[in-house]
This record gives C-alpha cells, structure tokens and sequence, in this order.
C-alpha cells in the first residue's frame, strides 16, 4: 500500500501549552496516465522576523445599514397604557431555560454533521510532469454559497503550479467523483514563505499557523450545471473551549491504495469533543485538539469542525498517522484564528473579502499568483 510521507512538528502554544504532530497531508494519488507517488506538504513556523509585502486587496466599502436611527434625532419614549382596574402585579423572575439534554445535544449534533458532509469536497491534484512533485488527495468545505471552498495552504499550493501544468479538480459525493473547476482566491503569504521548501523535504515539520486558503468554483465539469447555490457552511466568529461535542468530516484516504482514492474514496465523519484547546499568540484559542478517530489519517487536511449551532468551528491541518487511528492525535486551527490571519495579512475582514462576487475575487488575486509561485518555485531542485 502507497501512503505519504507523514509530518512531525511540535506546535509552540505560548500558554506553557506544547505538543508533537504530524500533518495530516493529502494521500498519494497517480497520474491520470502514468504512475506517481505522495508528496510532501505542511505546515512550519513562521520565521521570526520576517515581514512579508501584503497582498493588497480593493477596499470594499461596507453595506449602508437601513431602518437605522439617526445620529441626530432621539428616540421617542413609548408611553404604557393599562386598564384602571387592573391592580398592580409584582415582577415575575425570569427563570433560565434548561440546559439542552444529551439526547437534544445529540439531535442538534446530527443535523450540523449533516450539513457538513454535503458541504465537504475532496480536492485532488495532479503533479505537473517531470515536475519532481507527486499528486495529492486532501480536503476542503463550503463556506460560502456562491462556491467559496476553504482548506489548508498545504493542499491549495498546487493551484499555484496551474501554468505549469498541475491540474486540480473538486470531487464531491460518496463516493467522490470530479465535479468542478476552480481556482485559487487566495493562500497565505506568511504560510508559503515559512514553507518555501516543504516539496523538497521528506519529513517536514509544522504547526497548522497560517494554514489557510480559499478556492473559487469556476465551473462544472460533468454535465450538470452550477448550482444556483452550494451547500456550505458559516464560519464560527468565536472559538469553542475544552469539552464542546463537535461532528468532524473529512475525505481520509490513508488506507486506500491509488486506485481506490480515485473510485471508492467515501467521507469520513466522526463525533467527538474538543479534548484541549493551545494558542499561537498568548490569549487567543488558536488549536482545538480532538485526540484519535478514524479522521485522523492522511487526506484529512482541509476537513472541517462543526458544532451543534451548525456553525464550522475550526479546520483539520494535522495530525499524527501512525499507529491505529484511536491511539492518534487530530487538530484544527479555529476559524476566529483563520478570520484574524487574514484581516491581519490583507487588512480586511474575511466577511467583506466573501461577499464579492468569486469572478471579482478571481481577478483580483490572479496578479498575485506569478509572485506567490515564486516563493514555492525557489525551493525547488
């Protein structure tokens, strides 16, 4: 059986917080016509010091709220009318609603899994060749209606190879089967700078920070048209704390050998609760960590997090593989992290950058693509 090349890294959480992973990359797929083997991709720190150019987007003014009272004007007091007759009652305590049961907690769980796995994609990606890369299988999900999918910089890198020749495809069902086109809106800068080597490398290190990127769906490549809308997900603006029940979804592939990640590759989707929370910064909850499952194994980079109010809470960037998947460890960096990466790299809310239009957000990026590959491409033999 072909399996990648696992990832060690030791996430530095700042809180006297640390532990050892192991990225959870893409499984090794063939080439359409000829043979091809795993590649190598994850996550590393970010080099102290190092202060990358931003990646300037168009400001995007933000909607004029309506129905809204004016700065200048105060508001009426409302006067209160009642009966004559009717004496006066003493205020009644609120009283505070129960807390859900399991068995509510457990319905509630079953509708955001649900949601998840139809918003769960596989992304697969064919090595240019005679390039010296491998082709991948990992994860990725819907975040946005309009077909904005996000998954880890280390399974998006390869769309930055697309003039060379690496063509990827978004599967999505069960089992997974091609079903879009798309291209990359953005991938973080301070990701590819700290990984500019990571193609080369046999036993990358990494730590999930900064591992983050966002795809487009361009077009359909069966004969179905584009939906009118995807099913997708929202994006949690708060992070969730030790002991939050959470429904993970992922396109695991570790156990299947090529041919079957490319026919028979099914989602894999587990409940669990977050087991430890770790930080990169000194306060924030930037690592959920959710011990062993059978999500965690290669492919599952990309895969996501979900809670009971059906909101995406974090996504999967490593994990160990070894050993049975019970006795491993899987991690997620929180979506309030990823919303703070990229209004701290672009200096705009994510919320404003998804709310353009994908063929805005397309255009606006594909200028930053040549620089961006260049940093990838320098770390090349």
């Amino acid at each position: 059986m072909q399996r990648l090349t696992p990832y060690l890294g030791i996430v530095a959480a700042i809180a006297f917080f640390a532990f050892i992973v192991i990225v959870a990359n893409g499984a090794p797929i063939p080439q359409p016509a000829t043979s091809g083997t795993s590649v190598a991709s994850s996550t590393l720190s970010v080099e102290q010091g190092f202060v990358l150019p931003p990646i300037t987007l168009p400001s995007l003014e933000p909607a004029t709220s309506t129905g809204a009272t004016s700065a200048t004007s105060s508001p009426k007091k409302v006067k209160q009318f009642a009966p004559k007759s009717t004496p006066a009652l003493a205020p009644v305590p609120a009283s505070k609603p129960a807390p859900p049961t399991v068995a509510q907690t457990n319905a509630a769980l079953d509708v955001a899994a649900t949601a998840l796995r139809n918003a769960l994609v596989n992304i697969i990606c064919y090595a240019p060749e005679k390039s010296g890369l491998h082709s991948i299988s990992g994860s990725g999900v819907f975040i946005d209606p309009k077909g904005i999918i996000l998954t880890n910089a280390h399974v998006a890198q390869y769309f930055l190879f697309a003039d060379k020749g690496a063509r990827c495809f978004i599967r999505t069902g069960s089992p997974a089967a091609d079903a879009y086109d798309a291209s990359l809106i953005y991938i973080s800068p301070l990701w590819l700078k700290a990984n500019a080597d990571i193609l080369t490398q046999t036993l990358p290190s990494g730590t999930g920070e900064y591992d983050f990127a966002f795809l487009a769906v361009t077009k359909s490549i069966t004969s179905s048209a584009l939906p009118v809308s995807f099913p997708s997900l929202p994006l949690a603006t708060m992070p969730r704390d030790t002991g939050t029940p959470v429904a993970i979804a992922t396109y695991g592939a570790q156990f299947l050998e090529p041919s079957q990640i490319q026919s028979g590759l099914f989602p894999t989707v587990v409940f669990s609760s977050v087991k430890d929370v770790f930080t990169f910064e000194k306060r924030t909850i930037d690592v959920l960590a959710f011990g062993g499952s059978a999500a965690a194994q290669e492919g599952s980079s990309g895969g996501g997090v979900v809670d009971v109010t059906g909101q995406m809470v974090g996504t999967i960037t490593t994990s160990t593989v070894s050993g049975t998947t019970d006795t491993r460890s899987l991690d997620a960096i929180t979506t309030s992290y990823i919303r703070a990466g990229y209004a701290g790299e672009t200096g705009q809310a994510l919320d404003l950058f998804l709310a353009q239009p994908t063929s805005t957000a397309i255009a606006d990026f594909a200028p930053h693509i040549p620089v961006l590959e260049k940093i990838v491409t320098a770390g090349l033999p």
